[in-house]
């Protein structure tokens, strides 16, 4: 377990959450005090999708979505 201080937490805060995310945990001082701790949440990084991988479903529009609107509906929103 590594002890830091904040200014220096601060200032190396990559180089500590790389650290972490090797299994070390770095307990955080303000002055003698421990006040916070930097843990890892999982020890593998998350994976993002290939290019073009569906992830969610598809958006679908009413039929008259793109129609021009009437001299009324324009009317109506000011235009």
């Amino acid at each position: 377990m590594k002890e830091v201080t904040t200014h220096y937490a601060k200032t190396h805060l990559s180089a500590l959450l790389k650290e972490v995310q090797e299994g070390e945990t770095v307990i955080i001082l303000q002055g003698r005090i421990p006040v916070g701790r930097l843990t890892s949440v999982e020890n593998k990084r998350l994976e993002r999708p290939k290019v073009g991988t569906v992830t969610s479903e598809p958006v679908a529009y009413a039929e008259d979505a793109f129609e021009p609107m009437s001299d009324a509906d324009l009317e109506e929103w000011g235009l």
